[in-house]
């Protein structure tokens, strides 16, 4: 392949991959041709791309971006797994493809910069929070303190709208009240 030839591959994946700064590296040879498509179409429902890529001509293309920190796991046959709403979800949905799948194997990830090395760090990537999870649990965080002064805030309010209920009850039905000490 020609220099040139070699130098436009690289301008395209520095062109196709801006502004992804979190994917996958998975190898994806030896996966039957029927369990291929079937990965690629079940991941493409999910907004998840696959593509595969020379090692080489990714390396230069990911220079200076934010996925040279994945340039560690660019050995062998690789392939790019990027989108979803995070690469959570992509390790997610990988995860559960490697065991389904014999040859499916992971090689890295990387989030925020941080790389995730083989296949122990994508299934410890598998265990992060989602971005919408991680932002749940800082609202329910955030919450709690204000849930937990109203429902002290009510709890004796509640106990003594109870007695006073109960001196509105006898009254009505003409009772006495006694006086407790």
């Amino acid at each position: 392949m020609s220099k040139l030839v070699k130098q436009m591959m690289a301008r395209e994946y520095k062109d196709r991959f801006n502004g992804v700064s979190e994917a996958l590296i998975v190898d994806i040879r030896g996966i039957e041709a029927n369990d291929n498509n079937e990965l690629r179409l079940e991941l493409h429902s999910k907004n998840i791309r696959i593509t595969v890529i020379r090692n080489s001509l990714a390396k230069d293309a990911f220079q200076g971006t934010d996925l040279e920190g994945i340039l560690p796991a660019l050995n062998g046959p690789t392939a790019l797994c990027y989108g979803g709403d995070s690469v959570v979800d992509v390790a997610r949905e990988l995860v559960d493809w490697a065991k389904k799948v014999e040859n499916l194997d992971l090689k890295g990830a990387i989030l925020d910069g941080e790389y995730f090395e083989g296949e122990a760090g994508v299934k410890r990537l598998s265990t992060f929070p989602t971005r919408e999870e991680a932002q749940a649990k800082v609202v329910q965080i955030v919450l709690a303190p204000g849930a937990a002064l109203v429902g002290a805030a009510l709890g004796p309010g509640g106990r003594v709208m109870g007695v006073v209920k109960e001196v509105q009850e006898r009254l009505e039905k003409g009772q006495a009240i006694e006086q407790s000490a």
